[in-house]
């Protein structure tokens, strides 16, 4: 059966207003443009700063439902690029990646105007309180423009969610959102590819640690935990009716996904995605549990697998010039930040960004360096207090609370959300994830659109 067209966007609000506002952002352009020559100082990836607004404008006035598809098939491809094209205006770095952020927002604002209905309230509501405690943390933090900074793609994550419900309104729709998302993987696997080969195996700033297009081997390799649960579940639902010839094809897609995984030796995604596994075996398909047992050992046979397993083991204890391990530095820090911490902010914390401001202050090991947390939790203690880290929560649970629906009629499909849920929610434990943009683009979507597919109707068994 022919997927159905992805509905048609009402565009009455750009109709009215489309000439002003054009207008408008022409003026500014042109005001800007002195400043924009400076600041480019003949560099060529500086200069297509601007083509690129113009670009992005013309797709935001065309379509904005385009615009966004467009952006989540390349987003993972652009972070190795998006680093040349930073300016400093103001004494501020912005770049096309910022843009790119301030049209995410715009997209999601647009179609909430234009169609204010399709919107659930409480879907909008339950980010409020994030929201609202967030902005008072930009208030709060000694350092404004890394606040605002961050306060923007904390909103971002709101709009990405909030825009998926105007994409996805059929079942055929949360599935095209899922090829979505598993086709923005492409670009990425081809780039580590011709990287490895070039290279002669894997080489980068993080030593022999891959990251393709990422700018740290842990962000890609949390987004290919993402992937290769989307992808699982388009090769186990039957839904999708694929045929033998592209079963095998996405099965050796899959494969070559988990080996780009095992090169960013990210531990805390190798459990994360080997849990998604082990429930499916426990749920679905016993056999799973088997190759759950199998294929550990056979890694562990991988000579730079088995030394990072094995470095847990060693440097737990801090010591004066000891080299300490990943998990004991981070336990380090954490109990350093949480103990230099005064009672009169533990309920509204230090304002965003302030563990990293703050971090040469109270962390004996960081020299002139500004560390992040390392972890969602505690940065969410450190940076919003006690009643922000509440109005975190309130978000991961109502939305977990809400996909809970769909396993009376998609069993499989409510079994990958949530558990890319708790995915996201363990591994947090240990790492900055909310600092990941683009992951989290493509995280909150995924979450997003499961959430509109319920809100929007509760579909048949037969249609997700």
């Amino acid at each position: 059966m022919k997927p159905a067209a992805l509905p048609a966007m009402p565009f009455a609000p750009v109709r009215q207003f489309g000439a002003p506002l054009l207008a408008l952002f022409a003026i500014l352009v042109g005001m800007a443009v002195p400043g924009f020559v400076s600041a480019v100082d003949g560099s060529v990836a500086k200069a297509m700063i601007l083509p690129a607004v113009l670009l992005l404008v013309m797709l935001l006035v065309a379509s904005r439902v385009l615009l966004l598809t467009g952006i989540l098939l390349l987003r993972a491809f652009c972070d190795v690029f998006f680093d040349a094209t930073r300016i400093s205006l103001g004494g501020t770095q912005i770049g096309v990646g910022f843009l790119v952020n301030v049209f995410i927002i715009m997209i999601a604002l647009l179609l909430v105007i234009e169609k204010p209905k399709l919107l659930p309230k409480k879907m909008f509501l339950l980010w409020v309180p994030l929201l609202l405690c967030g902005l008072g943390a930009v208030i709060m933090a000694p350092s404004k423009a890394d606040a605002l900074r961050a306060y923007l793609a904390q909103l971002s994550y709101c709009a990405v969610f909030v825009s998926a419900f105007y994409v996805v309104r059929t079942p055929d729709d949360f599935k095209r959102c899922a090829r979505i998302v598993l086709y923005s993987s492409v670009l990425p696997l081809i780039y580590g590819l011709v990287d490895i080969a070039i290279k002669g195996g894997v080489h980068g700033p993080n030593g022999a640690r891959l990251q393709s297009t990422f700018a740290h081997p842990n962000i890609y390799a949390f987004y290919l935990t993402l992937v290769i649960g989307l992808g699982f579940y388009i090769l186990k639902s039957d839904t999708y009716k694929l045929a033998q010839r592209e079963r095998v094809g996405l099965s050796a897609y899959l494969a070559l996904l988990f080996a780009m995984l095992a090169l960013t030796q990210t531990r805390s995604a190798w459990i994360a995605c080997g849990a998604l596994f082990l429930g499916y075996g426990l749920l679905f398909e016993r056999r799973y549990l088997i190759y759950m047992l199998v294929v550990p050992l056979l890694a562990l046979l991988i000579p730079d697998v088995r030394d990072r397993v094995l470095d847990l083991g060693a440097g737990n204890e801090v010591k004066l010039y000891a080299k300490l391990n990943s998990f004991a530095w981070r336990l380090y820090i954490w109990e350093s930040g949480l103990n230099w911490m005064r009672p009169s902010h533990y309920l509204f914390g230090y304002g965003l960004e302030s563990f990293q401001f703050y971090s040469p202050t109270f962390f004996p090991l960081a020299g002139k360096t500004h560390f992040g947390a390392h972890s969602m939790y505690v940065q969410w203690l450190f940076e919003l207090g006690a009643i922000g880290t509440l109005a975190c929560l309130w978000v991961y649970g109502r939305v977990m609370w809400t996909l809970k629906g769909m396993v009376t009629v998609n069993r499989l499909g409510a079994f990958v959300l949530i558990v890319m849920m708790l995915q996201y929610l363990i591994v947090s434990a240990s790492d900055n994830m909310s600092a990941y943009l683009a992951f989290n683009w493509y995280f909150w979507f995924v979450l997003g659109s499961g959430c509109a597919l319920l809100a929007h109707g509760a579909p048949t068994k037969e249609g997700v």
